[in-house]
């Protein structure tokens, strides 16, 4: 299992503690350093079942600055694509890379009936 995070993300902390607390093994990927590719999101994305959209840091201030609520409507799959894998910081955090889902930001229930 990957986990895909950023280090000063508080939530990310809150998450990678819980997997640690419940002796669940994983392989941590920093998502700056390590962006995902397009690949990857559009396989992950496919496996969490969720919109493309849903792969977005909202609350993120490169979000906000690019003003990516307005864009992203009119935006094509390849498009939205190519933004999350320019750079890190636009993909919602934590993710958490099952073999058979994907788990997008940090919803304790979810993760528990996910890792039982």
């Amino acid at each position: 299992m990957i986990f895909l995070c950023y280090e000063r993300c508080s939530t990310c902390r809150k998450a990678k503690k819980w997997l640690e607390e419940n002796g669940i093994p994983f392989q941590e990927r920093p998502i700056r350093e390590q962006n995902p590719t397009a690949d990857e999101l559009l396989a992950w994305q496919r496996k969490s079942s969720l919109p493309l959209r849903k792969f977005f840091n909202t609350s993120g201030m490169l979000y906000r600055e690019m003003k990516l609520s307005e864009k992203l409507p009119g935006m094509t799959e390849e498009n939205m694509l190519s933004l999350l894998a320019a750079d890190g910081m636009l993909v919602k955090r934590p993710l958490l890379i099952l073999e058979d889902r994907v788990l997008v930001g940090f919803k304790e229930q979810e993760w528990k009936a996910a890792l039982r």
